[in-house]
Order: structure tokens, then C-alpha cells, then sequence
């Protein structure tokens, strides 16, 4: 029985194959795990676990492998840890009404002009993006802003592409997929990746909004008059606009009326004539698709909106000056907001509870990562695939790494899961890039700039759920929204460089 090194780490192994077993062993994992997912033969968290365990024993690593992975899931504790209690914290303001003041606004601001109803989508879209969670944000979004479309008889393209724009830009917030992932991956703190890119999220965003602009624009030259005002009447039966029906069909007949828990807790009442876009979705990600933001719903607490505010402003403030971990700044302002919003002890259970299956959804999928880290580290496969891969790269190419990381994760990102993406070839960019001087940390930051494109991938099922509710066919939002979606990727990485958080070059 050998020692394998890694990072001064000794764990006891069966036997050591020679680097080019390891290099053949890395990538036919890698393939494996990102067929499996991608085909949907398994969950991405069985996939986590399952393919390394088998591929760590095949090199080598026998008792050893079980320290390899409990050190490699230590590692990812506080990333579960974010990822549960901003979650959470998020849910818990969307449950409270704390975004319902801003849809009522956005919908009364709007009046008939095409160009402004384009605008307040990518704004109501980009304001619950917040939470991390596209299933929620295409939720709310098209519940608020759908009726209104197709009164004016507005193409509902428009708003997938808007949405799904807006959404794909801002999915690399420290508690979103990406980051997460990049940093579990690399052994990173989210915010080490994060907040240096504000300056190309904020970029991202200006250039998503100018997008959103244009297609009002080219909304309201093809309507040219033909708007029919009084088909904005308010909802809500005292003359006020309240929460819109979702429409249906050529005769505008009503969909499914539903209770949105941000948990993906629905229940559907009076549903005929909807399209069940359930059945397109991983029912982990939602549970229902018909939904609208009841105006009445229990959980509202408008007594308590400017307290939540305050609360939200306070905890992203304390994420961007990083004073505590992340994660502890969410657990305290989940607590709070609980406290405060659910004073007794069953409604704070049942809150907790509405939101378990989107929580155990993303934790139990960081933490089996665990397990794909510790088999490649543990057993010094990704420092032998990275060899492999600086000695075919051209040495004229490789003080490029980060750029090239970045240009790649466009494509990466579309064809493949995030899973697959930076847990199976993001390691190896990384380790490769070391050798040129380029630190994990800029490659993170490269490989998350493709988002914008990997939000429209067929392969992700928030985005299925979006044109699903819309009644949009998907080749027909990414003939729209693809070359857009590019452009903003692209332009965040030229942003990342000329601000010096990705290197040009080493």
C-alpha cells in the first residue's frame, strides 16, 4: 500500500497507476458523469457519487477513499451553508410580499406602451433574480407581465427573451449554480470569485436593459396604434391592479389560479385549458408551472415591508463588504426575518418547510460534489490530466488560459450542465493554468462568464418552465435571445480584463 500527495494531505491507497492510467481514468470519468446527466440516465447527485466512487477504486484508491471525500465535503460545508439560508432568506421575502409593492408599481407605470412593458420585464425579472432561483423569477415574471403581453397583443418571445436575458446575466450571484459550483470545485469562497465581476455584472446588466429598450422599441413600431387601451383594466375587484391571470390560448381563456409557494410548493385550484409544463421541468427544480402571486395569500406581512427592506438592504450590504462569511450573514437574517415575520413556532415550521424542496435540491448536490473533488484530487488524477493537457496545448496559447476559459465557456456551458462544466472541466483548466501563473481564482471568474448562454440551454429546466408558461416554442426564443446572450458573455469577459479581475494574459 502507497501514499498519494496531494496538498500535503496523505491518504492510504491500494496502488499508484502511472500518470497516463490516471489521465485515461480522469477523462472517462468525466465523460461518464457528464453523459449520464446529460442524458438523464441519473440525477446529478447520484452521478456525483456513484461514477467517482467507481473510478477512484479502478485507481487505486481503496481505504483511502473515504478520507479523500469527508475532506472534500469539509471543504464545501459553509458553500451548503450559503446556499441553504440565502435560499431561504430570499423565499422567505417573496413569501412576505416584500416584491409585491414592485410589481404593482411596474404594472401601473406601464399604461399601453409596448417599450416600457419590455423594460419593466427585464426590471421585475432582474429584481428576483435575486433569489438564485430561475424557476421562481420565470415564475413571477411571467404571472405578472404575461396578461398584460397578450392584451396588447405584444409577442411572448419577447418576454422569454427578456426574462431569460436578465435571469442568464445575474445567475452568477455568489448564492447562485455557477459560482457555487465554480468555487466548490476549486476550493474557493464565493465572494473571492464574485465580487470583483460587479463592474461586469453591472455592464452585463446595462447592456441587457439597453436589449430589453430596443425590443420595446420594435414592439411598439409593430403594434404602430393598433393598442387597445381598455384591455389594461385592473384585475383585483375594487378597481386596483391586482395579480393577473395567466391566459391561455387563441380565446384568452384562464389558466390554472394557484398559490406560489417560493418553496415550489403549489397548489392548483379551478386549472383548465393550461399547458402542463410540469411534466417538462425536473419536478426538483418546480412543481408547478400555472401559477400566480396570490394578493391574499397568508404569508403577506405588509405591515413588515419597510423592516424587510431595510433587512434585505443590510444583508447585501454586508455581502459586499465581506466582513462576515457569507453564509453567516444569511443564517442571521433568515433568523431575523423568521423571528420577526413568523412569530410563533408553527408558522416559522411551516415556512421552513415550504421551502425544504428547492434547499435539499442544491445542498444535497453541493455536498455530493464532495465526493467527484475528493476522488479527483485524492487520488492525483486532475494533477496528472493537467499535465496532459499543458503539454498538448501550444505554449504560445497558454498565458491566455483565462481568456480562453472564459470564450469557452460559452459553448461549455450551452452543450453541457453546469455540473459537467465545472466540476468536470473546469479543474483541469485550472490546474493547467497554474502553470503559467494564472490563479484559480481568475479562472473562476473567466468560467462564469458564459452564463448568460447557459441559461437558454435546453439542458437547464428553469428554462424549459419559462417558454412552457409563455406558450413559446423554444426554437423560437433562441432565435431571439442566443446572439443577445452572447454579446452580454462576451462583453463581461472584455469588462473582467479591462478591470484586471481575469488576466489577459500571465
Amino acid at each position: 500500500m502507497s501514499i498519494v500527495h496531494t496538498e500535503a494531505v496523505e491518504y492510504p491507497v491500494a496502488f499508484t497507476p502511472p500518470d497516463t492510467i490516471l489521465v485515461i481514468l480522469g477523462f472517462v470519468m468525466v465523460l461518464t458523469f457528464m453523459a449520464l446527466i446529460m442524458t438523464r440516465r441519473l440525477t446529478p447527485m447520484v452521478a456525483l457519487i456513484t461514477v467517482p466512487t467507481i473510478f477512484g477504486l479502478f485507481a487505486g484508491a481503496g481505504l483511502g477513499l473515504g478520507d479523500m471525500v469527508i475532506d472534500a465535503i469539509g471543504d464545501l460545508a459553509p458553500t451548503a451553508a450559503l446556499l441553504m439560508f440565502a435560499i431561504m432568506y430570499f423565499g422567505i421575502m417573496i413569501d412576505v410580499g416584500l416584491f409585491d409593492p414592485l410589481i404593482r408599481l411596474i404594472t401601473r407605470l406601464l399604461g399601453d406602451d409596448p417599450a416600457k412593458v419590455v423594460l419593466g420585464t427585464a426590471i421585475l425579472a432582474g429584481a428576483v433574480s435575486l433569489d438564485g432561483d430561475g424557476s421562481t423569477t420565470f415564475i413571477i415574471t411571467t404571472s405578472a407581465m404575461l396578461p398584460i403581453y397578450l392584451r396588447l397583443g405584444m409577442s411572448p418571445v419577447v418576454l422569454t427573451c427578456v426574462a431569460g436575458l436578465m435571469n442568464g446575466t445575474l445567475n452568477i450571484v455568489p448564492w447562485g449554480g455557477p459560482t457555487v459550483r465554480a468555487g466548490s470545485a476549486l476550493g474557493l469562497q464565493p465572494t473571492d470569485i464574485f465580487v470583483p465581476m460587479l463592474p461586469s455584472l453591472a455592464t452585463g446588466l446595462v447592456i441587457s436593459l439597453l436589449f430589453a429598450w430596443f425590443l420595446g422599441l420594435s414592439e411598439r413600431r409593430r403594434l404602430a396604434g393598433s393598442v387597445d387601451t381598455s384591455r389594461l383594466e385592473a384585475t383585483a375587484g375594487d378597481g386596483r391592479l391586482g395579480a393577473p391571470r395567466l391566459f391561455r390560448g387563441a380565446e384568452n381563456k384562464p389558466g390554472a389560479l394557484a398559490h406560489l409557494r417560493t418553496g415550489n410548493i403549489v397548489t392548483v385550484r379551478g386549472a383548465r385549458n393550461a399547458v402542463d409544463a410540469a411534466k417538462l421541468v425536473d419536478t426538483a427544480d418546480t412543481a408547478m408551472a400555472d401559477t400566480l402571486l396570490d394578493p391574499n395569500r397568508a404569508s403577506l406581512r405588509p405591515k413588515l415591508i419597510w423592516f424587510n427592506l431595510v433587512l434585505t438592504l443590510a444583508v447585501m450590504v454586508m455581502l459586499v463588504l465581506d466582513i462576515y462569511p457569507l453564509a453567516y450573514v444569511f443564517m442571521v437574517g433568515a433568523a431575523i426575518a423568521l423571528i420577526v415575520n413568523f412569530p410563533r413556532l408553527k408558522t416559522q415550521a411551516d415556512e421552513i418547510v415550504a421551502h425544504a424542496p428547492s434547499i435539499v435540491g442544491v445542498v444535497s448536490m453541493v455536498l455530493a460534489a464532495g465526493v467527484l473533488v475528493g476522488v479527483l484530487n485524492g487520488t492525483g488524477m486532475v494533477s496528472a490530466m493537467a499535465s496532459w493537457v499543458t503539454e498538448v496545448i501550444p505554449p504560445s496559447l497558454g498565458p491566455f488560459m483565462a481568456v480562453i476559459t472564459g470564450i469557452l465557456s460559452i459553448p461549455f456551458t450551452f452543450f453541457m450542465s453546469n455540473d459537467a462544466f465545472y466540476f468536470g472541466i473546469l479543474p483541469i483548466l485550472a490546474e493547467s493554468a497554474t502553470t503559467y501563473g494564472i490563479e484559480p481564482v481568475e479562472m473562476a471568474r473567466a468560467s462564469i462568464t458564459g452564463q448568460p448562454v447557459h441559461l437558454q440551454s435546453p439542458l437547464v429546466p428553469a428554462i424549459l418552465l419559462l417558454v412552457s408558461l409563455a406558450g413559446v416554442n423554444l426554437g423560437d426564443h433562441h432565435k431571439k435571445v442566443l446572439w443577445r446572450a452572447v454579446v452580454v458573455s462576451l462583453v463581461m469577459l472584455a469588462v473582467g480584463v479591462l478591470v484586471g479581475s481575469i488576466p489577459l494574459m500571465a
